[in-house]
C-alpha cells in the first residue's frame, strides 16, 4: 500500500473546513487534524509533554491564581484581586528595603560575574594540553557538584566565629585582629561571603557547555582572521570565538540566571537561620519561604513567586537578545 502524500492530506483537511467559520475555529480544526495525522510522533512526545504540563505549567498557573487570593492552606482561597502586589510595593518594608535591593545586588554581581568567570576559566583550560585538561576541568567543576551540607561544612569552617576558624586563625596569627570575629553573623560581611561562595560554585553546567563550545570552533577561522588583520588573542576571542559559540553562550547565560535566582538557600546553609541577622542576606526566595512555610500566607508567597517569574523572564529575554541567533545567522 502506497503512503498518502503529505501535501494531499493537508489540502484535503483544509478543504473540509467550512470557509464561513471564524478564523480561530478554522485554525483549531486544522491544528487538530494535523495532530491526528502526526499522532505517532505525538505519542512518542506524550511522556515529556505530560511531565512538562504536570510539573511546570500546572504549578505556574496555580501560583498565578493563588497570587490574587488569600490562602493559608486550610480555608478556601478568597479572591482579592491585585492587593498582594500593591501591598508588596507599598506596605512590605522588608521586601522594599532589604529583599529587593539584596536580590538585585546579588544577581548583578553573581550572574554576570559567574558567567564571565566561567568563560575565562573555560578559555584558559582550553589552551592547556589535552592530557592535563581534564584534571583542571574536574577541579573547577567539583564545587558545583557538592551538596548544600558539604558546602556549609567547608565554608562554615572557613568563616567560623571561634579561634579555630580558618580566617580568624590566619588574621590572629598575622596580628590583624585581637579577638575572633563572627563573620557569618555580622550583617556587614554576610552578603559578601554569600557572593564569594556562590561564585565559587558557579562553574557548573554552563562552564562545561562553554568548554565544549570552545572545542567546536573551527580552527581555520583563526588562520583566516590572522590574514585579515587580527593580531592578538583578545581580538580572536572577540571577533571569532564568541560569535562562533553563541548557542553555548546562550545556554550558559540561561543557566547562570537560573542558578542566581534560586541561590536563596545559601544564606540558610551558611548561617543555619531561615531569617539572616538584620535581613543582611535576605533574598526573594528567602522571602517566599518566610511567607509560605513560616507564616502560611501562601497567597502572598505566590504573588512573590509571580514577581520572581517575571524577573526571570525579563532576564531571559535579555540573554536571548544578546546571544540569540538572527535570521541571517
Amino acid at each position: 500500500m502506497e503512503p498518502v502524500p503529505h501535501i494531499e492530506s493537508v489540502t484535503s483537511s483544509k478543504a473540509s473546513v467550512k470557509p464561513d467559520s471564524p478564523r480561530y475555529i478554522r485554525r483549531m480544526r486544522q491544528f487538530l487534524r494535523e495532530c491526528w495525522r502526526d499522532r505517532l510522533s505525538y505519542l512518542f512526545l506524550a511522556p515529556f509533554l505530560l511531565c512538562f504540563a504536570l510539573f511546570i505549567i500546572v504549578p505556574v498557573v496555580m501560583a498565578a491564581l493563588l497570587s490574587v487570593t488569600t490562602f493559608n492552606g486550610f480555608e478556601f482561597p478568597r479572591f482579592i484581586g491585585f492587593k498582594h502586589f500593591i501591598n508588596m510595593l507599598t506596605q512590605d518594608v522588608v521586601f522594599m528595603k532589604y529583599t529587593l535591593p539584596n536580590t538585585l545586588k546579588f544577581a548583578i554581581i553573581v550572574g554576570p560575574g559567574g558567567y564571565i568567570l566561567s568563560f575565562i576559566f573555560a578559555w584558559l583550560i582550553h589552551q592547556l594540553p589535552k592530557n592535563i585538561r581534564d584534571y583542571f576541568t574536574l577541579a573547577l567543576y567539583a564545587p558545583s557538584m557538592v551538596g548544600g551540607v558539604a558546602l556549609s561544612v567547608v565554608w562554615a569552617a572557613a568563616f567560623s566565629g571561634d579561634r579555630v576558624g580558618y580566617l580568624n586563625n590566619i588574621l590572629l596569627r598575622l596580628g590583624l585582629i585581637d579577638s575572633p570575629h563572627l563573620w557569618l553573623q555580622d550583617p556587614k560581611y554576610l552578603m559578601s561571603i554569600m557572593i564569594l561562595v556562590t561564585l565559587w560554585t558557579s562553574m557548573g553546567v554552563g562552564f562545561l557547555a562553554m568548554l565544549g563550545g570552545l572545542q567546536t570552533v573551527n580552527t581555520e577561522l583563526y588562520e583566516a582572521g590572522r590574514i585579515d588583520g587580527i593580531k592578538n588573542s583578545l581580538q580572536e576571542v572577540y571577533y571569532i570565538t564568541i560569535p562562533s559559540m553563541k548557542p553555548q553562550m546562550l545556554f550558559s547565560g540561561v543557566m547562570a540566571i537560573v542558578g542566581t535566582l534560586k541561590a536563596g538557600a545559601i544564606s540558610t546553609q551558611l548561617t543555619g537561620l531561615t531569617i539572616t541577622p538584620q535581613y543582611a542576606g535576605h533574598l526573594i526566595t528567602n522571602h517566599i519561604d518566610d511567607y509560605a512555610f513560616l507564616r502560611y500566607e501562601w497567597g502572598y508567597a505566590s504573588a512573590l513567586s509571580v514577581v520572581l517569574l517575571v524577573m526571570s523572564y525579563g532576564l531571559m529575554r535579555l540573554i536571548y537578545l544578546l546571544f540569540g541567533t538572527r535570521g541571517d545567522e
